[in-house]
C-alpha cells in the first residue's frame, strides 16, 4: 500500500512502501545476511560484531599486534559471522535431515560447528606462527589439511555472502595451477604441487593473508565503521535535506540533490546498494513528482550511487588498497583520482539538467524545500567528524587508520550527547534517558559497521587466493595471453581489460573485482604498453580497472543497485540498469582518456592554477560528451552536431594529440580550439532555440 513521507517542507510525497521494503531487504541481505534467529541465539552475532569493532578500534589506539596476527583474527571474526548469519542455501530445503541447510529462523548446530572449525583454521597461522616460519615451504601433513580446509571454508563463505562468481573464479585459477602442464600452447603452465599451493595460499602472507586482507583489517574496517556510525547518527538524512535545500528549487532539483547527497554518502559507504536505499528512498519519489519517468528517476539514483565510490577522499575502500598496490602515499591516490571523479560528477549534474530540460520540468517550490541555514544548523555537528578526518589526512598527514579512529571518537561523543542536547533545548528533560539512547546508537553503529565489513573481509581474503595463484608464476603467462589476444594493440588491450572488469564486476563486490583485475591485468597493461613504446603509469592502470569494476554495479543483467532502485521506483530493473549505464557512459570514457592523457591524473602537475585549468577543460569535455550521447544541448541536437560535440570532447580529453597534430609547442593551448568549437555549437543551438536566455544547471 502506498504510504507518505513529508519532504523537508510542508508537502507530502507518495512513497511505495512495498518498493522501499523490497529495496531495504536487498540491502539487508547484502550487508547483514538473511538468517534471523530468535531467542538468545539472536544476540550471538551482534555480540561478535560488537567485539570485532572494539578489537579493530583498539588496534588503532593502544593494542600493538603483529600484522599477521591482525589479519588472522580479522578473518576469523568475519568467517564466524558468515556461518552464523548466512545459511548454506537461500531457499528452504524440505528434505528431512537437511532442513538446516536453508534454516533462517535459528542457528543450526552444523553451522555452529563449521563456524568454530573455520575460526580455528583462520587462526592457525597465528597459533603456530613460529612453527610455520620454521617449516616455510615444507609443510607437514597437519599444515596441508588445515590450509586446504581454510581454502574450502573461505570459498563457501564467499559463496554465501557475495554469490558464486568469486568462488568459481578462484576455483578455476586453483585448477589451472594444478592442470597447467596439460594446457595447450600459450596457455601451458608448469603447474604446482599441493604442498606449494597450500604454503603459498594459506600459510604465508602471499595469498589469503596478503595485502588486500591486511588493508581490510588495518584501514578499511574503520572507514566502513565510520560510515555506519554516521548513518546511525542520522547524517544520511541530513545530507539529503542539505542537498535538497541547496538544489531542490532548480529545474530537476531532486535529481541534482540526489547527485550531491549520494556523492556525500557514497564516498564513505563503499556500497552502491546502501547509497541507493539511503538516498533513493527520498529522492526517487521526489524526482517522479517533478516529472522524471520512473525508469529515469531510478537510473539517475543508480548512476549517482554507483559513482559515489569514485569520490575522494575515501573512494569506498579502494583508495587505500590502490596505495598499497602501487606503493605510493594515500594522498597521491587521492590527487590522481580527483579530476576524473569530480568531472564525472559535474557531468552528471549537467546530464540531469538536460533530462529536466527535455521533459519540460520544474523544480520544487519554496514550501517543498527546507531552509538551508536551518538545515545546516540542525546537522552541522555531523560535519565535525568529516572535517576532523580530512584535517588528519591532509594537514598533519597522519595514517588513515589513526585519522579514521579520531573521527570515530569525535562522532561517538556527538552521538552520545546529541539527543540530550536536543532534549534540553526543547525543555523536555529526561537527560539520562537521552544519553542512554545515544549510547545505544553508538553500540548499534559498532554492530552495523562490523556486519557491513563481513562481505569486504571475505571478498578480500578470497581474492587473495587468486592473487596467490598469480604470484606462483601465472603473472607472466597472463601478460603473454593478453598480448596475444590484443596483438600488442594498446586500444584493443584496453577494451579487453574493460570488458573483463565489467563481466567480473557483475558478480563481485567492487573491492574484490579491483583486487582480481589489479593482479591480472593492471601490470599487464603497463608491461605490454612498454613493449610497444607507450608509457602507462602504474596508478593509471589501477584506476582504469577500478573504474570499470564500479561501473559493473549498474550493468545488466546483474547490477544489484539497479534492482534496489527499480524496487523503489516500481520500474523494470533491466530497463533501469540499461538507462543507468547509458548515463554512466560519460564515466566509462574517462579511464580511456586518462590512460593517454595523464595530466587528468595530475601526474607531474604541481601548479594549482594549471590543475584547475585542466579540471575545467575536462569538465567541458565531459559536458560535450554528455550532450552528444543524450542527443540534447540547448535544444535537441541535429545529426551533424553529435560528431562536433564528440570532437569537442576529444579535444578536451586529448589536448596533447591535437597540439602535436597542429604543431603547438604548448599543447594546453589546444584546449582553446575545443572551447571555440563548443562556443560555435552553443551559438548554433541558441539561434535555433530563438531564446536569448540560455538555460544552465542552476536555472529555475
Amino acid at each position: 500500500m502506498p504510504d507518505e513521507f513529508r519532504t523537508p517542507g510542508s508537502h507530502a510525497v507518495e512513497v511505495d512502501e512495498d518498493g522501499v521494503s523490497a529495496a531495504q531487504r536487498l540491502r539487508e541481505e547484502e550487508e547483514h545476511g538473511i538468517r534471523r534467529p530468535e531467542g538468545r541465539p539472536a544476540h550471538l552475532v551482534p555480540l561478535l560484531a560488537l567485539s570485532w569493532s572494539l578489537f579493530q578500534l583498539s588496534l588503532s589506539s593502544w593494542f600493538l599486534l603483529d600484522s599477521t596476527y591482525i589479519r588472522s583474527i580479522h578473518l576469523a571474526f568475519a568467517l564466524a559471522i558468515v556461518f552464523l548469519s548466512y545459511p548454506t542455501l537461500k531457499r528452504d530445503v524440505p528434505i528431512p535431515g537437511l532442513r538446516w541447510i536453508g534454516e533462517k529462523r535459528r542457528i543450526p548446530i552444523p553451522d555452529v560447528i563449521i563456524a568454530i572449525m573455520a575460526v580455528g583454521a583462520a587462526l592457525y597461522i597465528a597459533i603456530d606462527y613460529e612453527g610455520l616460519a620454521i617449516r616455510i615451504g615444507r609443510p607437514v601433513a597437519r599444515d596441508i589439511v588445515i590450509g586446504t580446509f581454510l581454502v574450502i571454508v573461505l570459498l563457501d563463505a564467499a559463496r554465501r555472502v557475495i554469490g558464486p562468481a568469486l568462488p568459481i573464479i578462484a576455483a578455476v585459477f586453483t585448477l589451472y595451477a594444478f592442470l597447467g602442464p596439460y594446457m595447450p600452447g600459450v596457455f601451458a603452465f608448469k603447474g604446482v604441487s599441493l604442498s606449494r599451493y597450500v604454503s603459498q595460499i594459506s600459510l604465508t602472507t602471499e595469498g589469503i593473508y596478503g595485502i588486500p586482507l591486511g588493508v581490510s583489517a588495518r584501514i578499511v574496517f574503520l572507514f566502513v565503521l565510520l560510515g555506519a556510525m554516521l548513518d546511525k547518527a542520522g547524517a544520511g538524512r541530513f545530507f539529503i535535506d542539505l542537498s535538497m535545500s541547496l538544489l531542490g528549487r532548480f529545474k530537476g532539483g531532486p535529481a541534482k540533490a540526489a547527485v550531491l547527497a549520494s556523492g556525500l554518502t557514497g564516498m564513505v559507504s563503499g556500497s552502491s546498494i546502501a547509497n541507493v536505499v539511503t538516498t533513493g528512498t527520498f529522492t526517487i519519489p521526489l524526482m517522479k513528482k517533478v516529472g522524471y519517468p520512473a525508469k529515469k528517476a531510478a537510473a539517475i539514483e543508480v548512476a549517482v550511487s554507483t559513482n559515489g565510490q569514485l569520490m575522494p577522499p575515501i573512494m569506498g575502500a579502494a583508495a587505500f588498497i590502490i596505495a598499497e598496490y602501487v606503493n605510493v602515499s594515500y594522498l597521491e591516490v587521492v590527487k590522481a583520482a580527483t579530476i576524473p571523479a569530480f568531472a564525472s560528477y559535474f557531468a552528471l549534474f549537467f546530464l540531469t539538467h538536460l533530462e529536466a530540460t527535455k521533459l519540460g520540468m520544474r523544480g520544487l517550490t519554496r514550501e517543498e524545500t527546507p531552509s538551508f541555514f536551518s538545515t545546516l544548523g540542525r546537522g552541522l555537528h555531523f560535519l565535525v567528524p568529516i572535517f576532523i578526518l580530512l584535517y588528519e589526512l591532509i594537514i598533519p598527514r597522519h595514517s588513515p587508520d589513526l585519522a579514521a579512529f579520531r573521527a570515530i571518537l569525535a562522532l561517538s561523543a556527538i552521538m552520545l550527547f546529541q539527543h540530550a542536547i536536543l532534549a534540553s533545548a526543547r525543555g523536555q528533560g529526561k537527560i539520562p534517558q537521552a544519553i542512554q539512547r545515544g549510547f545505544l546508537d553508538i553500540v548499534s553503529g559498532l554492530i552495523s559497521g562490523a556486519r557491513n565489513m563481513v562481505s569486504v573481509a571475505v571478498a578480500t581474503a578470497a581474492a587473495g587466493i587468486i592473487v596467490g595463484v598469480v604470484t606462483l608464476g601465472l603473472g607472466g603467462l597472463i601478460t603473454t595471453i593478453i598480448d596475444t589476444l590484443s596483438r600488442g594493440n594498446i586500444y584493443l588491450m584496453l577494451v579487453i581489460t574493460a570488458l573483463a572488469s565489467l563481466i567480473l564486476g557483475m558478480g563481485l563486490p567492487t573491492t574484490a573485482n579491483y583486487i582480481v583485475m589489479a593482479s591480472l591485468t593492471a601490470p599487464a597493461l603497463v608491461t605490454i604498453a612498454g613493449w610497444n613504446g607507450f608509457a602507462v603509469p602504474l596508478i593509471a592502470a589501477h584506476l582504469f580497472v577500478f573504474y570499470f569494476g564500479i561501473l559493473a554495479d549498474d550493468t545488466p543483467p546483474v547490477g544489484l543497485a539497479a534492482y534496489a532502485a527499480s524496487a523503489i521506483a516500481r520500474s523494470d530493473p533491466i530497463a533501469t540498469g540499461l538507462q543507468g549505464f547509458a548515463y554512466d557512459i560519460r564515466t566509462a570514457v574517462l579511464p580511456f582518456m586518462f590512460i593517454f592523457n595523464t595530466d587528468m591524473l595530475l601526474i607531474g602537475i604541481d601548479s594549482f592554477p594549471l590543475a584547475l585549468y585542466i579540471f575545467a577543460m575536462t569538465c567541458v569535455g565531459a559536458f560535450a560528451f554528455a550532450s552528444a550521447t543524450q542527443g540534447y544541448f540547448l535544444v535537441r541536437n541535429r545529426w551533424y552536431e553529435m560528431p562536433l560535440l564528440l570532437m569537442v570532447a576529444w579535444m578536451m580529453f586529448r589536448p596533447g594529440y591535437w597540439g602535436h597534430l597542429i604543431g603547438l609547442e604548448n599543447h594546453y593551448l589546444s584546449y582553446l580550439l575545443g572551447l571555440a568549437l563548443y562556443a560555435f555549437i552553443f551559438t548554433l543551438q541558441k539561434l535555433r532555440s530563438g531564446r536569448f536566455k540560455v538555460p544552465f544547471i542552476g536555472e529555475n
